[in-house]
Order: structure tokens, then sequence, then C-alpha cells
């Protein structure tokens, strides 16, 4: 890690001028930026500590919906009551991330900045070819070791998986995110990488993260986050899916439903396709199944990530016939 300077930000204001800065990083729980910084990939000239801001780490929850305050931490949601109780989803896909003491330090805006896991992005010392770090270098992980990476939204240039779990239920609840005076749907604030992979957030420079907003919707009350992975805990998903499920009154019929999914894609994933499928139909196994695969459109795999394309869509139609039984 190289030297920079520190700079503890004293309001919303002055962290935005100074993040606008060439080489400056806002810093708030750490647990991705100095992770980064130790293997090289992020070396920033300044650090802007944003932690001791006041009015950024609340939680409002009223019948329109939630308001979460970027500097609110992870374990902070995942455990708030009415979070648990009208937002289940959000509550599960947090509890689900990392591990206790991560989830104690990070904080909701930083989670979503956070940076692919891809192991060739994360070591410049051994793979130079990284169009992330090095636009135009190449991309050591196309015909490298590929089980971890994305079967959907890759381009040529780069085929690195978002690993969050927490903006894949944002999407598919169709959060927005605040960055001050300006609000963008969560969908379009990560992008796809085309053939600029390494601007991975819709974010400007001076832009800083100041909340989350999470509409309130039936289907957000009866949702759910499930999780494939490795290994039971501290893992990130092989493939996961949010789903949000609201039945007509015949208790059969789905009115409305909501699917997003992680682990498979360079961004979190909305399955519109799935929704499109069943919205208006019966909620039978069979149908369900059927839809479920309509995840994986256009999914590419690159060898040993085939078996997401298999995965995912049995995750989906797990988690929508999980809340069927709810229902």
């Amino acid at each position: 890690m190289r030297d920079f300077s520190y700079l503890r930000a004293t309001s919303a204001d002055a962290a935005r001028q100074t993040a606008a800065l060439p080489g400056a990083m806002l810093l708030a729980g750490g647990t991705t930026l100095i992770d980064l910084a130790k293997c090289g990939v992020a070396e920033p000239d300044t650090l802007v500590d944003i932690t001791h801001l006041d009015g950024l780490d609340w939680i409002e929850i009223d019948e329109r919906g939630a308001i979460i305050g970027a500097l609110a931490t992870m374990s902070h949601v995942a455990d708030h009551a009415d979070i648990k109780g009208r937002f289940p989803a959000i509550s599960e896909a947090l509890w689900q991330a990392a591990s206790a003491q991560i989830r104690n330090m990070a904080t909701i805006g930083g989670n979503l900045m956070q940076r692919t896991r891809c192991p060739y992005f994360r070591d410049p010392s051994n793979f130079a070819a990284c169009n992330k770090r090095e636009p135009g270098s190449g991309c050591s992980a196309i015909g490298g070791v590929t089980r971890g990476h994305a079967v959907l939204g890759t381009s040529e240039a780069c085929i690195a998986m978002y690993p969050g779990d927490l903006a894949a239920a944002l999407v598919a609840f169709d959060a927005t995110v605040h960055l001050g005076d300006r609000r963008i749907p969560v969908d379009d604030f990560f992008l796809l990488p085309g053939t600029t992979p390494g601007k991975e957030h819709a974010i400007e420079p001076g832009e800083m993260i100041t909340a989350i907003e999470i509409p309130s919707s039936a289907a957000v009350r009866r949702s759910t986050y499930l999780k494939v992975r490795d290994r039971q805990s501290y893992e990130f998903a092989a493939a996961s899916a949010a789903v949000g499920l609201e039945l007509e009154a015949d208790g059969r019929t789905i009115r409305d439903l909501r699917v997003a999914l992680g682990g498979v894609a360079t961004k979190p994933w909305r399955a519109r396709a799935v929704e499109d499928a069943l919205k208006g139909k019966m909620l039978e196994p069979e149908a369900v199944r059927a839809a479920s695969l309509l995840a994986v459109e256009g999914a590419v795999d690159h060898g040993a990530n085939h078996y997401k394309i298999e995965l995912a869509p049995r995750v989906v139609a797990r988690a929508i016939l999980k809340m069927g039984e709810t229902a």
C-alpha cells in the first residue's frame, strides 16, 4: 500500500468537493477500499473519511417505503425490526453477506460501491491484463479459470461477476440511489461492462451516495433472498435470487412478481422475462420452473462457469415456490 493523505470531512458538501479532486477517494467502513489498496488495485492520493458525518446513518420507514442513510451499517439495517418485517428480502440479503465483523463495519453506501472479486482484477502483480484496471490491456479471465465468473451481461472486454447481495434485492424492488441533488434507479446505477468495464457505477466526480430509497409494495412485503454458495457462510453466491410475490384474492393467481439475480452477471440482474411470463398465471410448480428458464436468456459461458446457466433458474424457481408456500 502506498502512502496517502488522510482528511476527515466536516460536512457532506466538503466531502463531495474533496472527493472530486484527482486521486481522492471516500472512506466509510473501508471493508472494500482498504482491501483494494492492500493488493495494489486502488492507489488513492487522499482518503476522505466520511464516517463521522451527521445525518447519514438513519433509517426512516413509513407507508411509502424506506429511506436508508448511506452510512447505516449492514448489520444495523439487517437487524432493524421494520426492515425485517416489511422488507424481508433486504434483511435476508444483508445478513447472508460477509461475516458479522464486516457487517458491523461496512456501510450501505459502501456496499453498493464494492468492486468485483475477480482474482485477475485483484492481482495486478501476476495479471497485468485487466480492462477494469488498465483499459485496453485485455481480460486475463477469458481463457483463464472461470468458475466464479459471469454468464450474463458480459462482453469481450470483461466477464467479471458483480459480487454483492444487497444490490440484487434493491434491483428487484425498484430502489433509488440518492446522490445528493440527483436520484437514479438502482438498476441504472450499475453499468454493464461493454467496452468500458472500468466504469462500474453511474456516479460522477463530486457525487456521493447519501441514501437508498425502497418503495413499499405487496411484493416486497412477501419477499425472500435465496443464496446458493459453495459453503454455508462467508462466501459469495454461485447464484442467488431476490423474489417478491403478490397473489390475487384467490390465493393462486400471480398479481405481481419481482425477480432479480445475483452471482451470475456483471451487475445485479433483473429477470423481467420471468416476471412477465408468470404475471396473471396460476402459481403452479411446472409453470414456475418453465418460466424460470427465461432468467438466463442470452447467457454465455466460458467453460467452467457453465453450471451457473443450469443453477440460476433452479434458484429462481425455488425462491418463487417458497414464497407461494408461505402465501
